[in-house]
């Protein structure tokens, strides 16, 4: 398999970049097994009536669908091994209409379990012998993918961490998800202290406000957000801390994976289209409580029209 290589032409100008939203990292494929609770006893064995099912789809390609139901020019770069895990994410993108770069991996494409409860809980396990600290794009096609883009959402992998600073280079908007960050946790960092918009989940936070004001502090975020499920989003911008409530889901809730991502995806539609970042947030809460009402075992995302209606009703 051999590395697809994009070459853009001139784009010197932002409003010219052929590609709204670079997606750095993430994609690969998940096991689907829906358990009985979580978290889940100790037995020898279980039945699983509804079925154990293999999907691509992980934080990447989630964004990457979703940015492209808004009506976002996306492009996905990340690495991919030559197999049949690599083939369903190659398919779809393919599906999807969203162009993929992949640069070959031969430790194979990245692949989890997600252990999925009635509630629409999940457990994810990562098989993380599908990296190497070494990795890295080649330079070549990450600059010229940046140079062609508006914006680059970055991934929490070892590879993403060394393309941060091309992409400063570059001259590209930055956001990043650090996911179930604690605050502590010094590999985030990088991740938080460079990006312009930085999204995170508040389950691991004791006191969200704190971590959400350190991050703007020491790093050039100019909104960061934290999703608390059930409970909403904090959205601190210019320096104030909102609170926003969840939006109902208008469904019931079957699955909380790609929750967050469609919510970022969301929030990027409203921030790169200059609405204030309150209301991407109202959008990015509608986005994540539609995911929510979507099966595991589908990678589909809420449509901009859909979007924009529900928002119109709050």
């Amino acid at each position: 398999m051999s590395e697809i290589t994009y070459v853009p032409g001139d784009a010197t100008a932002p409003a010219a970049r052929p590609i709204d939203v670079l997606v750095l990292g993430g994609a690969g494929v998940d096991t689907i097994v829906h358990v009985p609770e979580l978290p889940l006893p100790y037995a020898d064995s279980y039945m699983v009536d509804s079925g154990i099912r293999t999907r691509a789809g992980q934080t990447g390609d989630f964004v990457a669908v979703a940015l492209t139901a808004l009506g976002l020019r996306t492009h996905h770069l990340d690495f991919l091994g030559d197999d049949p895990e690599g083939d369903l994410v190659r398919a779809l993108h393919r599906d999807q209409g969203i162009p993929l770069t992949a640069v070959p991996q031969p430790a194979g494409t990245k692949r989890a379990v997600n252990l999925v409860g009635p509630d629409g809980r999940r457990l994810s396990l990562y098989d993380t012998s599908r990296t190497h600290p070494d990795d890295r794009f080649p330079e070549d096609t990450l600059r010229a993918l940046a140079g062609a883009s508006r914006h680059a959402h970055v991934s929490l992998t070892q590879p993403c961490g060394h393309a941060l600073p091309v992409l400063r280079k570059a001259g590209v908007t930055l956001s990043t998800d650090l996911h179930d960050w604690d605050g502590e946790n010094p590999y985030h960092e990088p991740f938080a202290y460079t990006a312009d918009v930085v999204f995170l989940s508040a389950a691991a936070l004791r006191d969200p406000e704190r971590t959400l004001r350190r991050i703007a502090a020491r790093g050039r975020a100019e909104v960061v957000v934290a999703t608390a499920g059930e409970k909403g989003a904090y959205v601190l911008a210019d320096d104030e801390l909102t609170h926003l409530p969840a939006v109902p889901p208008p469904a019931p809730v079957v699955d909380s994976n790609g929750a967050g991502d469609a919510f970022a995806a969301a929030f990027l539609h409203g921030w790169l289209n200059r609405e204030t970042p309150l209301r991407s947030a109202l959008f990015g809460t509608i986005a994540g409580a539609h995911a929510c009402t979507l099966p595991a075992t589908e990678t589909t995302a809420i449509g901009l029209d859909e979007l924009l209606t529900r928002a119109a009703a709050l």
